[in-house]
């Protein structure tokens, strides 16, 4: 995918479409009604005097008619209630609240902590990570949180995930930086060592930031991401990694990670298990 108007992307095909307000309250608040009562609210006692009167009896059973209708109904039958929507996450970051929407559907479709571990440093070294006005390509970008933060300080941004990733990725970027962005930001898609030269050709992409999140966890494509980190970073491009650590894999990419950049720890967050690191190609 090309550059795009990110004013646009909301009205792609693939995007999540946005709900009325009705559909959407209806879709985080649910129907929690229990026996007796709506919402917490308790039935109003009703007296004698309001219900219509009861029919009289006559001598054959065949006289009988029966056309009373209760005016109120004390029980409710349970049933299972049923949410159409995606999560949705909240946060603030750059001084703007950002909701970003969240997809079952894949691993890139929900928030990761290396994710959120970036965002807070991105935030909190602006002075010496000025982001304004650079050109930062983010890998993985899955729901986009680390994109946005990005784009709202500043940068010009490119976020790249596969191609299923894309429609919930477009918008969460186009609505959480619209009126906030100094640059649009891109979408496109990038499959790790897959037609790199064609995709990224290396005389034409260079790049101030390279940002990857959470993107080494226990897959098999470590030797494909390592290849694409590799082609991206060049001379004068900061690569920034920010992952938790779970796995042995995680801690063999790291020493990979080392050998192949020079790198420095940039910070730990020892509660949520994630480093970031910052590296630089080596020099032939």
């Amino acid at each position: 995918m090309g550059s795009m108007d990110a004013e646009c992307l909301e009205c792609m095909s693939c995007v999540q479409p946005e709900l009325s307000a009705a559909e959407e309250e209806s879709c985080w608040q649910g129907d929690d009604d229990i026996a007796g009562h709506e919402k917490g609210r308790q039935p109003e006692d009703v007296h004698s005097s309001q219900l219509p009167e009861a029919p009289q009896l006559g001598d054959q059973q065949e006289d009988i008619v029966c056309d009373y209708k209760p005016c109120f109904n004390p029980y409710k039958t349970w049933a299972p209630t049923f949410y159409p929507c995606f999560g949705k996450e909240q946060f603030w970051f750059a001084g703007h609240q950002i909701v970003v929407q969240e997809s079952i559907e894949s691993y890139g479709g929900v928030i990761w902590p290396g994710a959120l571990a970036l965002c807070h440093f991105l935030e909190d070294n602006q002075e010496e990570f000025n982001l304004q006005h650079k050109k930062v390509l983010e890998l993985g970008s899955g729901t986009g949180l680390v994109a946005i933060v990005a784009c709202i300080l500043g940068a010009q941004v490119i976020a790249t995930d596969l191609p299923d990733i894309l429609g919930n990725l477009s918008f969460n970027l186009a609505r959480n930086t619209r009126g906030k962005r100094l640059h649009d930001p891109e979408v496109r898609v990038l499959s790790w060592g897959q037609d790199l030269e064609i995709n990224f050709p290396q005389s034409s992409c260079l790049y101030d930031y390279i940002f990857a999140a959470d993107v080494v966890y226990h897959h098999a494509h470590l030797d494909k991401l390592m290849e694409t980190m590799k082609h991206l970073c060049q001379p004068g491009t900061n690569l920034i990694w920010s992952n938790k650590f779970r796995f042995s894999t995680d801690y063999d990419f790291s020493r990979w990670f080392s050998t192949t950049f020079n790198t420095e720890v940039l910070a730990e967050f020892p509660s949520s298990e994630v480093k970031i690191f910052n590296a630089t190609c080596k020099s032939d």
